[in-house]
């Protein structure tokens, strides 16, 4: 459906007749106006009339329609065509959830498409049109101000994953127990949204460095230096989710070592019992054989006398292994 849908004049909203043709032939003819239609997930149907009145390519408007693109910057004729992932941190979960946004830039208009949700769209429109200076500089103002938006949520979805790494971290090397138990899981599951949040950031480097450098059609030339601090920003983003995988995959190792000392540990306890119980099983086992003939079985403290020996062996073999550390 149509989400928003303006006539920006000078650098300021101005009312705008309601048919697009009209609309768009309007910015045209005053040269320093654009229009700006604001979509959210329209099926096919619903964007085929912007389709027909802003020439869009269609494999363009494919992309647009079916969602789940990579980040990319495609070159068309008559327009230029941006797909951006927006990242969320939801609190209540503790995740990261992508949403995605296209952008058409062409001729005196700027066409935003968005699926899912987080999209930084309402809050962008709103700081333009508090800044006529920057919104005279047309759709390309529109390209800055969204990737500029949609950068500094993967550094703030950095830092809010870094502060969930680091209580992941205290708890693995914390003494083990019972909230232990699905450590390994959960490093797993902070990997997997780890990896999300990469496809969304890694692939935008490229389209961020092609806006920054070579020109390119419907993109403000003077531009160049903004796209610059955008690419910045997202260079700063990639580092923190590149640390973040590292510092996983070392606390996996960790905990996994952690684990295996562990298992030692309990083994070597394991075998200091079963050593304990087997002297007195082995003496038992022998004076329970019922030869006719055999020591001290008719003397009247062979009885008390096997059973001091067994509780002095096993009380030697404690001694001993507690003194090694295996108990």
């Amino acid at each position: 459906m149509i989400v928003d849908f303006a006539l920006y004049r000078d650098g300021r909203r101005s009312a705008a007749p309601a048919d697009f043709s009209d609309a768009l032939d309007l910015a045209r003819a005053e040269g320093n106006a654009f229009l700006w239609v604001g979509l959210h997930e329209p099926t096919e149907a619903e964007l085929s009339l912007v389709t027909s009145e802003f020439a869009l390519h269609p494999l363009a408007v494919e992309d647009a329609v079916k969602a789940h693109q990579r980040p990319k910057l495609e070159v068309y004729t008559g327009s230029l065509f941006v797909v951006l992932k927006p990242v969320v941190y939801d609190d209540a979960a503790d995740t990261v959830t992508t949403g995605e946004l296209m952008l058409f830039l062409g001729d005196s208009f700027v066409v935003t498409v968005r699926h899912g949700e987080g999209s930084p769209l309402a809050g962008v429109r709103a700081r333009l049109e508090e800044d006529p200076e920057l919104l005279r500089r047309g759709p390309t103002a529109v390209l800055y101000a969204v990737g500029d938006a949609v950068a500094d949520q993967y550094t703030e979805v950095a830092a809010r994953l870094q502060d969930d790494l680091d209580e992941l971290e205290t708890e693995v090397f914390a003494p083990l127990g019972a909230d232990n138990r699905n450590i390994a899981m959960r490093i797993y599951g902070f990997k997997r949204q780890v990896v999300e949040f990469r496809r969304a950031t890694v692939p935008l480097a490229d389209p961020v460095a092609r806006l920054a450098g070579a020109p390119l059609p419907f993109v403000d030339d003077s531009a160049r230096p903004f796209f610059r601090d955008v690419g910045d920003h997202l260079a700063r983003a990639n580092e923190a989710v590149e640390a973040l995988d590292r510092l996983l995959t070392d606390i996996l190792s960790a905990h996994l070592a952690q684990m295996g000392v562990q298992q030692n540990d309990d083994m070597r306890k394991i075998s200091a019992w079963a050593a304990m119980a087997a002297v007195p099983t082995m003496i038992a086992g022998i004076y329970g054989m019922n030869f006719a003939h055999m020591p001290e079985l008719r003397q009247p403290w062979g009885y008390p006398a096997a059973l001091l020996l067994m509780g002095g062996v096993v009380i030697g073999l404690h001694r001993w292994f507690k003194r090694r550390g295996w108990l």
